[in-house]
């Protein structure tokens, strides 16, 4: 049999697809979660109690970037599965650390955006729109900052223990809640800055 009529080794035991379907699960959980945290930001959004609304704060080129950049993270994260599938660690590792070096370009943005805001007086005791703001943000940010922690740990898994149906598995889990974020980003992206410019 072929290799690209084989399974994926991440897919190759039971425990493993027992596995990712239960953080399939995990990420209805995390569309709930960021599910409410929109809803609330959406009730709250008008709510500027004088304090400056988004159209006074956000600088829509550094949002571009910052959205340049996670998307590109996406699809960098999607090469590195695409060698993994093809059994190169090497080229695998490389595709990794280029998604891990984006995603850290994208995290230092958020917080110099974050010092920002707090600089020109919006911070997060400013108004109910700039509480839910800081507090969407926030926890898309510390989702990119533990996903950067967590794949410079299987980075080292893999490096020591090479290509193993345990390590693809961890990576391609990994792979999946980057892709998430970046959808959740899509959203952030979507409806706080680009509707909050043109409100």
């Amino acid at each position: 049999m072929g290799s690209h009529q084989s399974v994926p080794l991440e897919y190759s035991t039971k425990q493993n697809e027992m596995n990712i379907l239960g953080f399939w699960i995990f990420l209805g959980a995390e569309i709930i979660l960021f599910s409410t945290i929109f809803a609330s930001y959406f009730v709250l959004e008008h709510n500027t109690a004088g304090g400056p609304a988004g159209d006074e704060l956000f600088v829509i080129k550094d949002v571009l970037i910052q959205t340049f950049i996670l998307l590109t993270s996406s699809f960098t994260c999607g090469l590195a599965i695409h060698e993994m599938r093809h059994n190169n660690r090497r080229d695998m590792v490389v595709w990794l650390v280029v998604t891990l070096l984006l995603g850290f370009g994208f995290v230092y943005m958020e917080i110099n955006e974050f010092i920002h805001y707090v600089h020109e007086g919006a911070t997060i005791q400013t108004s109910g729109f700039l509480s839910a703001f800081f507090t969407l943000l926030g926890t898309h940010g510390l989702h990119v900052s533990l996903g950067i922690g967590w794949m410079s740990l299987l980075i080292i898994q893999v490096i020591r223990r090479g290509l193993t149906a345990v390590t693809t598995r961890k990576i391609f889990i990994a792979s999946l809640y980057w892709h998430f974020l970046d959808v959740v980003w899509i959203f952030i992206f979507t409806f706080v800055y680009l509707k909050g410019l043109v409100m």
